[in-house]
Formats: C-alpha cells, sequence, structure tokens
C-alpha cells in the first residue's frame, strides 16, 4: 500500500497516512527498507503487519 509521511521524530519513529483513508500506520527506523530516515510529505509504499500495541508499517520505501 502507499501513503505519505505525516510525522517524523528525531527519535527514529513516526506515523503514516494509508492513502485514501484517515488511518495512520506507526512506523519504526528498523521497518525502512533503504533508507536511513524519513522525512515529513515523502510519498511511500509499504506492508502493514500486526503487532502487540496495533499495526505498524514495515519494507518501509521511498516511491519516487
Amino acid at each position: 500500500m502507499e501513503g505519505i509521511v505525516k510525522r517524523w521524530l528525531d527519535r527514529g519513529y513516526g506515523f503514516i497516512e494509508v492513502e485514501g483513508q484517515d488511518d495512520q500506520v506507526f512506523v519504526h527506523h528498523t521497518a525502512l527498507d533503504g533508507v536511513s530516515e524519513l522525512v515529513e510529505g515523502q510519498k511511500v509504499e509499504f506492508e502493514v503487519e500486526d503487532s502487540p500495541k496495533g499495526p505498524r508499517a514495515v519494507n518501509v520505501k521511498l516511491v519516487e
């Protein structure tokens, strides 16, 4: 799925707004694939997996 980085904190995590939905998905820096960090407003492609605290993004890649 695709989305837009809504918040990225210096602590190495943030939230992605899922394209076409009002939902946001948590993303941790360990889920980035070939990207060192994200910037608010970037378009990304990712998968979602369940975690004990709710859905989280994995395999996050930049969309060019």
